[in-house]
């Protein structure tokens, strides 16, 4: 079992410490104490807690896709040359970054504050632990 500190966990969904040590008052986690007896959760349970409370941003376009990864943002940065754009969005606590055309940035109408959405369908997804052991 993986026991998730409270700041860890609350750093992790974007909330307060606070809120989760309430969400361990109210019964919705857990509580239970890790091996220097600080307050912990469950890491299952906090990652069922995290998709069941995942609610997203609608998607502006409204389209259908194949791809499951979609992160709806905000502009934040658009950097551009006659030919080529890099745009930054801002899609909750994560940064995303795409490299595209700058007739796409202006056929987009993108400009810094503007709503997107960023479609991400990769053959090649790397997940790292800080609990795995290196292989080479």
């Amino acid at each position: 079992m993986t026991r998730i500190r409270v700041s860890e966990a609350a750093r992790f969904l974007g909330v307060s410490d606070d809120t989760v040590r309430r969400w361990t008052e109210n019964g919705s986690l857990t509580p239970l104490k890790d091996e220097a007896g600080r307050l912990a959760v469950d890491g299952l349970e906090l990652a069922t807690l995290a998709r069941d409370q995942a609610k997203l941003p609608e998607d502006p376009a409204r389209a259908g896709s194949s791809a499951r990864n979609r992160f709806v943002g905000l502009v934040t940065a658009i950097t551009a040359d006659t030919v080529m754009a890099q745009v930054e969005l801002q899609c909750g606590p994560f940064r995303v970054v795409s490299l595209m055309s700058s007739e796409a940035v202006s056929e987009l109408g993108l400009e810094l504050g503007s709503v997107a959405t960023a479609v991400v369908k990769a053959t090649t997804v790397i997940i790292e632990s800080p609990h795995g052991r290196a292989l080479i």
